[in-house]
């Protein structure tokens, strides 16, 4: 299997990974300020890559400890500008579509900013992935207002996240604007996670003790909040995170994260099962769309094993 493939069923496995965590944070801020469940979430996930990373760090070299910060003071940013958007938004659906747009957005900024090619299949994808999500999220219309506002900022800077991510994880060769060409390592995914989880938690360590009260949790500490947020941080966070930044790294081009917009699909599939929600038939058009635009936008790879497995056959 190459690399691209194993990226992409990584991609998959991690929206499962999302999802369950929708769950699991869903009933954490229901015990608490939601800043402080970020900043344990993160500080737990960060500290347990980081026993087992160790290592790595000490190969690690000074620009390389500075990109992976950079790239997890960009996610934190992204992060609190999410949460300001779950506490003045008066719709989550209208929040969960804005964040997921972050996804379809990637290309885009990998384009713009980054100059990076993308094939065609990616363009046409995009627009069936938005109007799949709109049918999955928006079910009661859209309106604008100040929660919104947040959700955008979010999923825009979210995109950059994921840029910045692939590029770090990456090995790349730049050339900068005197001609010179600047090589510059790649950083492993178990760090780079880590170092990125751990910047994410001490920003939003500092706005909770800023902005938010501890005592009422403190002092209302129960095991099953103690559950959720380790739950969260163990496999929603560290074992999510550190798998995304592991599938990046197989594959240098940022068109395949489109995959992880299967992730309010997920969560919309457990929630029926956990929370006892249902799916309106628009809602179930909306995940119909989502898998449409994924087999667009990976059918030049999909055609390639299928023509493989028929010529397989053909000479078996």
């Amino acid at each position: 299997m190459s690399d691209s493939h194993k990226s992409d069923l990584l991609l998959v496995v991690v929206t499962l990974f999302a999802a369950i965590s929708w769950m699991f944070s869903k009933e954490a801020i229901l015990l608490m300020p939601p800043l402080m469940f970020m900043a344990a979430r993160f500080l737990i996930a960060g500290v347990l890559l980081a026993c087992f990373a160790h290592r790595s760090f000490m190969a690690l070299s000074v620009d390389q400890v500075r990109r992976s910060l950079g790239v997890g003071l960009v996610f934190g940013t992204a992060m609190t500008f999410w949460v300001m958007g779950l506490v003045h938004g008066t719709s989550l659906g209208e929040g969960a579509f804005l964040t997921s747009l972050g996804v379809v957005i990637v290309p885009i900024i990998a384009r713009l900013v980054f100059h990076e090619a993308q094939p065609p299949s990616t363009w046409l994808a995009i627009p069936i992935a938005v109007a799949g999500l709109a049918l999955l999220s928006l079910e009661n219309g859209f309106r604008l207002e100040a929660g919104q506002l947040f959700f955008v900022l979010a999923a825009t800077i979210f995109a950059l996240y994921f840029n910045l991510n692939t590029r770090t994880a990456n090995q790349r060769t730049v050339i900068n604007r005197q001609g010179k060409t600047i090589e510059k390592h790649r950083v492993p995914a178990l760090p780079l996670t880590a170092i990125a989880l751990l910047t994410v938690g001490a920003l939003t360590l500092i706005e909770s003790l800023v902005l938010e009260s501890w005592k009422p949790t403190l002092n209302n500490l129960s095991p099953l909040l103690i559950w959720w947020v380790v739950a969260s941080a163990v496999i929603g966070t560290a074992g999510r995170f550190l798998l995304q930044t592991f599938a990046q790294s197989l594959s240098a081009n940022s068109h395949g994260v489109v995959i992880l917009v299967l992730e309010p699909v997920w969560v919309a599939l457990f929630a029926a099962g956990w929370f006892g929600e249902t799916m309106s038939s628009m809602q179930l058009a909306g995940c119909g769309l989502i898998f449409a635009a994924l087999i667009v936008n990976r059918w030049t790879v999909l055609s390639k094993v299928i023509k493989e497995k028929l010529r397989s056959r053909k000479t078996a």
